[in-house]
């Protein structure tokens, strides 16, 4: 599943979700790199 997180104040992640965090942050896996942030909801 794509999922988008935030990095910072600007800085947006998209990739393949990997799994949850404690504290409601989530992992993203682009390329063969891993990234961890809040995530961003979907808009209605």
């Amino acid at each position: 599943m794509l999922r988008t997180i935030r990095l910072g104040t600007s800085v947006f992640v998209q990739g393949i979700y990997v799994g949850s965090l404690p504290g409601g942050r989530i992992q993203v896996r682009v390329g063969d790199k891993t990234f961890s942030g809040n995530p961003v909801r979907e808009a209605a």
